[in-house]
């Protein structure tokens, strides 16, 4: 319970970072263009609000449903628009009680009735064409000109990327850069089930994936997950190369069977670098021995040995040993530990540090790789044959990408990693979205003609529709995920 408590805390706190960032934005920009802002809003607050206060005109808040945030501009028409929404209001309520008078034959109310429909649905045209012809006043932001718009509009995705780069940059200031690098993994890696089905054999080298050279360990992972065609991955095999071709549809069946988890491991041989133990000098263990079997059961790296060690604990155990292309069986004791008193050489990762100044642009190119690497995915989760659209998840879903403890790297890395995300997915095309308000205004800037009010309505009503479907779909999948 407390490790879900932790992961909650984390989001909540990284969420309101990123709605704060992003709502900034357009805040900031919409008050230098000189338009006036009435509403800035952490969360949304239909109803009631948990904290507001107004300072200079602008109401600063908090609401209670933690799906995002606002800022809420001057509209002269919001006046016409609420007494729209009233008329409505009675329009259905009139409707509702003409089709009972009707039902009871009351011709005197029916006639009151359809008078005060006409009347009503009369009204509600005027209004509209009020709102269509009313002309903005000078601290509305329809009254600036389509790049001032643009530019409030575009401000909150500019802000994510912004953000990210801020922590990436910080991140490599702090931390540094740790990481397996693939030419140093000279003993190849070691394979699950999953890998070795699809044609991997433990030792192999991977050398190039589809052509390109791989740096990150992290990412061989990362290639043969997100596909949209067959790879072609160039290992090293007993010092000989060969090509795998690895068909979509086994890594796309390996991705849904979660063959992802382990897939890869640093192959390390059972070669002594150190003994630590005298009783195994003594035995006649040297450093530069190679282990090559435990009580005749062959051992083909140092993790395969572990079981053996661990089931002859407190025991002796037989050990052939190949040292100079000889080989020799030596008798050494297990502690009751399963331990014999050797270590083993493994890869030790990179590590770069960087500058302050040096961690800037370090920053932006890591945040390039990440905004590059997102929108791959979307635009791959378009294809069916990949099935990620099955991948997509909600809330529950970025809850349980923090881990269950507080790590400051971890969620300083997943919070950059959700700005990068916030900002591509805003900036789709998608009316009430940044993207979709950005996609009219550039079309406004080169036509130079506004879309029509009619033609806007719809838009941002399928917009809306598109986006509540979205929102059911991730967190809907999220929720048959737990039962299943």
């Amino acid at each position: 319970m407390t490790g879900i408590l932790i992961q909650a805390l984390q989001f909540f706190a990284s969420l309101s970072m990123l709605v704060l960032i992003h709502e900034f934005g357009h805040y900031i920009t919409a008050r230098m263009v000189g338009a006036r802002v009435d509403k800035f809003y952490l969360f949304f607050n239909p109803w009631f609000s948990l904290y507001k206060r107004k300072i200079g005109g602008t109401e600063y808040g908090i609401g209670w449903l933690p799906l995002g945030g606002y800022v809420s501009l001057y509209d002269s028409r919001e006046v016409l628009m609420d007494e729209q929404s009233a008329t409505e209001t009675k329009l259905e309520e009139a409707k509702k009680q003409l089709k009972s008078a009707r039902r009871k034959g009351n011709s005197e109310d029916i006639a009151r009735l359809e008078a005060e429909v006409k009347s009503l649905e009369e009204r509600i045209e005027e209004l509209k064409e009020q709102q269509r012809t009313l002309e903005p006043v000078k601290d509305e932001l329809r009254a600036k000109k389509a790049w001032q718009r643009l530019i409030v509009m575009i401000a909150g995705v500019v802000m994510n990327v912004i953000f990210a780069i801020g922590i990436y940059s910080a991140m490599l200031y702090t931390w540094g850069e740790n990481y397996y690098h693939n030419d140093d993994m000279v003993n190849g890696y070691l394979f699950n089930e999953e890998a070795e089905a699809l044609g991997f054999v433990d030792g192999d080298r991977i050398l190039t994936i589809d052509g390109e050279t791989i740096g990150n360990v992290v990412e061989i992972n990362e290639r043969l997950l997100i596909v949209d065609h067959d790879l072609k991955v160039e290992v090293l095999r007993d010092m000989e190369p060969m090509t795998l071709t690895l068909a979509m549809e086994d890594l796309v069946a390996m991705r849904e069977r979660g063959g992802y988890v382990n897939f890869i491991g640093e192959f390390v041989p059972f070669v002594v670098a150190s003994v630590e133990y005298d009783s195994t000098k003594e035995a006649g263990i040297v450093e530069g021995d190679r282990i090559v079997a435990v009580n005749g059961e062959a051992t083909a790296d140092f993790l395969s040995a572990l079981p053996l060690l661990e089931a002859a604990k407190g025991d002796t155990a037989m050990l052939t040993v190949e040292r100079n292309g000889e080989s020799a069986e030596i008798a050494v004791q297990v502690d009751q530990n399963g331990k014999i008193g050797v270590r083993v050489a493994s890869v030790a990762p990179r590590q770069l540090e960087y500058g302050f100044w040096e961690s800037i642009p370090a920053g932006l190119k890591y945040t390039g790789k990440k905004i590059a690497s997102y929108w791959e995915q979307l635009v791959m989760m378009v294809n069916p044959d990949t099935k990620l659209y099955k991948e997509v998840g909600g809330f529950i879903s970025i809850g349980g990408i923090f881990p269950e403890v507080w790590n400051w790297y971890n969620f300083w890395n997943i919070t950059a990693l959700l700005s990068v995300m916030l900002a591509i997915m805003n900036l789709l095309p998608i009316p009430v979205l940044d993207g979709g308000h950005v996609l009219f205004t550039l079309w406004e800037i080169i036509t130079r003609r506004k879309p029509s009010e009619k033609f806007m309505t719809i838009a941002q009503n399928i917009g809306f529709y598109l986006l509540l479907a979205l929102l059911i779909y991730a967190n809907g999948s999220d929720i048959l995920r737990l039962f299943s």
